[in-house]
């Protein structure tokens, strides 16, 4: 399994070291800067899971740093260290969009568990975000890749193989004119090249199926071509 990568920003040496021995035993991944200029370049060297981010730093603030970062990546966590009084630092961290804040001196107990929350909320996010990007959408009518379910509205859609390849095909060009030949040799193969009557058959089941019970049809016949998957937008 692959250990979460955390990069630290921190100017103060002992709280640098404390935070990387804490760390590495906890089994993360570290790089580690201590200036801002600096801890830039590191972070755009590669794909980090997390941020610890000190606020007061030499050569750039962790304030303009967190906002060069959040022009670039609206997605990865960042929680700031920050001084006791710092009021200001923690309204315009949040605000630049940073998850969460500590203040020093902090528990180590406090930060790990604030690390583990942000990493988990970080897991969840990805996780639906991937989950949404299995779905391929037209209208109201949405098909996931990988369970082949097939929705219209708020009903469920029952379509056999070939139906299905038909669709998918058709959804995946949405918008774009495809003949019947084009249709033909990706959906049923070389077999069957050249019976392109088969095409209108199976469009024939997909509309009873996909369009009989809605009042705008997304299956579009081109006369004198073939056929378009599109909305009526």
């Amino acid at each position: 399994m692959q250990k979460e990568s955390i990069l630290i920003v921190e100017d103060e040496e002992k709280i640098l070291r404390l935070l990387e021995i804490e760390l590495e035993y906890e089994g993360y991944e570290l790089g580690k800067a201590t200036d801002g200029i600096e801890a830039f370049d590191i972070y755009r060297s590669r794909n980090w899971d997390l941020i610890l981010l000190d606020v007061m730093l030499p050569g750039m603030s962790g304030i303009e740093l967190l906002r060069r970062i959040r022009l670039k990546d609206s997605f990865i966590p960042v929680i700031l260290l920050t001084a006791k009084d710092s009021i200001e630092d923690k309204v315009s961290g949040l605000d630049l969009g940073a998850n969460d804040y500590i203040t020093k001196p902090f528990r180590m107990e406090e930060l790990l568990a604030r690390i583990r929350a942000v990493l988990r909320m970080k897991q969840t996010i990805s996780s639906t975000k991937e989950e949404e990007d299995k779905w391929l959408h037209i209208g109201d009518l949405k098909v996931n890749e990988k369970t082949r379910e097939v929705i219209r509205g708020e009903s469920d859609i029952a379509l056999t193989p070939k139906e299905y390849d038909l669709l998918l095909y058709l959804l995946k060009n949405k918008r774009q004119v495809l003949d019947r030949e084009q249709i033909l040799e990706t959906v049923w193969g070389y077999d069957h090249f050249g019976d392109a009557k088969i095409v209108d058959v199976y469009i024939r089941y997909l509309r009873k199926k996909v369009d009989s019970d809605y009042d705008h049809p997304l299956i579009h016949t081109v006369r004198g071509v073939g056929y378009v998957l599109k909305d009526a937008t």
